[in-house]
């Protein structure tokens, strides 16, 4: 991967980042109040889901913020690399289930049936999301091995030379 590249990502996640605490920070406490007349208990769970649901972002940004560290220094192919993607496997799960506790709690409400639909579409996209990148750690824990693999070939044939 391309220093620019691993660049423009940090810039991207940093942004992000930024603008994820500023949500948490600012828009949090205006949707709060926004939410006046509604019942205390949805009032709360509106809101903490919302605020779990940036959690979940920053967790996962900072977790590839980690890994591009671990490429720029070429030590991706690594037995550590994986509890890295391990959280965000979990982040990206736990945003899924956020959505459709969302989803649970506007269907009886007043919100459009259609909206109630898209959450919990975007519910089941993030759930597939999870499992892409189950997919995608299946396929670094495949070239860990070939990597090994490749080592000692490599240690073999110094050792013949």
């Amino acid at each position: 991967m391309s220093r620019a590249t691993i660049l423009i990502l940090r810039l991207v996640i940093a942004l992000a980042l930024a603008g994820s605490v500023v949500v948490q920070a600012f828009l949090l406490p205006l949707i709060w109040v926004d939410l006046e007349g509604v019942e205390t208990a949805s009032r709360v769970a509106f809101v903490v889901i919302l605020g779990l649901g940036v959690t979940t972002m920053q967790v996962f940004g900072v977790c590839v913020w980690q890994l591009l560290t671990r490429v720029r220094r070429g030590s991706i192919f690594s037995e550590s690399s994986f509890r890295y993607v391990d959280v965000i496997i979990g982040a990206i799960a736990a945003a899924a289930l956020l959505a459709f506790a969302l989803a649970i709690l506007l269907a009886p409400g007043s919100a459009a049936p259609g909206l109630v639909g898209l959450v919990c579409g975007a519910s089941l996209v993030l759930g597939g999301m999870a499992l892409l990148v189950v997919v995608m750690k299946a396929l670094l824990r495949q070239a860990i091995a070939r990597e090994h693999e490749a080592q000692a070939l490599r240690d073999e044939l110094g050792e013949v030379i």
